[in-house]
């Protein structure tokens, strides 16, 4: 009989605040392998985010895994396993290679086909989607706060932010000793290290009760929140808060820092590909570098060279450059490799929309019977409730019978919003994804290097490597599944690859 291992894991991350607990998790799995008649062998318990690479007791099981210790895994769901491209990569690369054959969950159904590997990475790559879709609402909010010109950070020196009004005031005391700080520098007859001891000498110190640094001084005289204009994200907004200076004097003061500084440094052009691929032999990052050609007849040609930066303070790169235009070619043809073919697309879609139209049917009637079991409990509380007042049985009993009959009636009521909301969130993600690898080999073919990076990110991750001038690369998640899918497929095994037993959606 297959041996499995159970895993459950909780993390404290607010994202996971609608998650089973680790106790109910144990309960409902133990009770599914019991029903499945599944070999646990050992369980595996971690209260720790998913987020990143790293956690402890998941990498033991994985481990213990490949030196074939399991071949199965059961956990609730496939985002409990992972949440990021690495671990997700890694339950992907043990099923393809075998060393996982099957994989359990209460709520989702999988089958060890390309089909089913394609929608596992599909759902391990949703994971990671909802973590960084979090991300994005927080930056999003945060644009929302700028547009209406309030500043989004801690209150710089001068300033103090109001928790009420979630914006910052002038702090009278302080306000008045930067100002002076502004009109002392604006005469032109004082070093940053002067303003550094005028602010001492007027309490304005850092936290360990020091003058501040030289470069704080400059921050704190060429930052424009203090005439009403503020930075954020390399951007300047027209803020709401009240100014300490004007902008007369805050110009004047740049002007003496122009002529007492020294001139900025050029900012670097960092070339399209820099940050996409490490060297194959020591594992540094590739960057990029101009060369100009002179011709003997007068005419000069320019190009774009990627190559290790040689950083390795433990051996000595041996990796020569590349050229950019072939460079870009080949991460074209690798981008094309996993591009999905048109006669895939039509049929993932159709089955898609199959799939929606039963869920919305047997969800109905399933949610009316779970209606009506919690109405039933309700009914079961009142005459709990009825039968304690009349003194018919003990407090302890009462206590006891109400904890479950309400523990039962909170899991139905999630249950109802699993299958109203949850059953299909999958689906527009899907549809997403079949029309972006739909256009891959436009993509591929494209002249914009900037997409075609975008692109290689997210299919790659941070896989992509330079060999001997060959970038390299696996392919993530539900990329890496089709990748595999187009390798094996034939002409004769389309439909049975395109068609399982079962829908393409996730069981909840």
């Amino acid at each position: 009989m297959p041996a499995y291992f159970l895993y459950a894991r909780k993390s404290t991350d607010v994202e996971d605040k609608q998650v089973r607990s680790i106790e109910d998790q144990l309960a409902e799995l133990r009770d599914f392998a019991k029903r499945e008649g599944l070999n646990i062998i050992e369980e595996f318990i971690e209260k720790q985010s998913a987020k990143t690479p790293g956690r402890p007791i998941f990498n033991e099981m994985i481990a213990r895994i490949e030196r074939g210790e399991a071949t199965g895994i059961v956990s609730w769901h496939p985002d409990r396993l992972a949440r990021n491209s690495i671990d997700g990569g890694r339950i992907i690369y043990l099923v393809d290679t075998e060393k996982i054959t099957s994989l359990k969950f209460p709520i989702f159904s999988f089958e060890n086909t390309s089909q089913g590997k394609l929608m596992l990475g599909f759902i391990l790559g949703m994971s990671k989607y909802y973590v960084d879709n979090l991300s994005e609402n927080v930056k999003r909010g945060l644009r929302q706060k700028i547009k209406r010109g309030e500043y989004p950070s801690i209150a710089p020196v001068g300033y103090l932010n109001d928790v009420r009004t979630k914006t910052i005031v002038v702090n009278r005391k302080k306000a008045k000793v930067v100002k002076a700080a502004f009109e002392l520098y604006a005469k032109n007859e004082s070093r940053l290290e002067d303003i550094s001891e005028f602010f001492y000498q007027h309490g304005v110190i850092t936290k360990g009760n020091k003058r501040l640094f030289r470069n704080r001084v400059k921050n704190i005289l060429t930052n424009p929140i203090y005439h009403g204009l503020f930075r954020y994200a390399g951007e300047v907004y027209e803020g709401k808060h009240e100014p300490i200076i004007t902008k007369k004097l805050y110009d004047k003061v740049q002007e003496v820092l122009r002529e007492r500084g020294k001139p900025d440094r050029k900012a670097n052009d960092p070339k399209v590909f820099c940050g996409l691929l490490r060297c194959g032999s020591c594992g540094m990052m590739i960057t990029a570098e101009d060369r100009v050609k002179l011709q003997k007849n007068g005419n000069i040609h320019n190009y774009t060279y990627y190559h290790c930066t040689k950083k390795s303070k433990t051996m000595k790169c041996p990796e020569p450059c590349i050229r950019e235009e072939e460079l870009d070619r080949q991460l074209s043809e690798m981008i094309q490799r996993v591009a999905l073919p048109e006669e895939w697309a039509n049929e993932l879609l159709k089955m898609a929309e199959q799939d929606k139209q039963e869920i919305a049917h047997s969800s109905a009637a399933i949610v009316q019977e779970t209606r009506t079991e919690i109405q039933t409990i309700s009914q079961k509380l009142q005459r709990l409730l009825d039968t304690y007042l009349e003194q018919d049985i003990e407090r302890e009993v009462y206590r006891e019978e109400k904890a479950n009959l309400l523990s039962r009636r909170k899991s139905l009521e999630e249950n109802i919003d699993d299958l109203e909301h949850g059953r299909l969130a999958w689906l527009e993600p899907m549809r997403e994804w079949i029309k972006e690898a739909q256009t891959l080999n436009e993509i591929a073919l494209a002249p914009s290097l900037s997409i075609k990076k975008s692109f290689a990110q997210k299919i790659f991750g941070s896989n992509l490597t330079l060999h001997t001038r060959e970038a390299r690369g696996i392919a993530i998640h539900q990329w890496f599944s089709l990748a595999c899918a187009k390798e094996n497929f034939t002409e004769n095994n389309f439909s049975s690859e395109m068609v399982p037993s079962r829908g393409i959606e996730p069981l909840f």
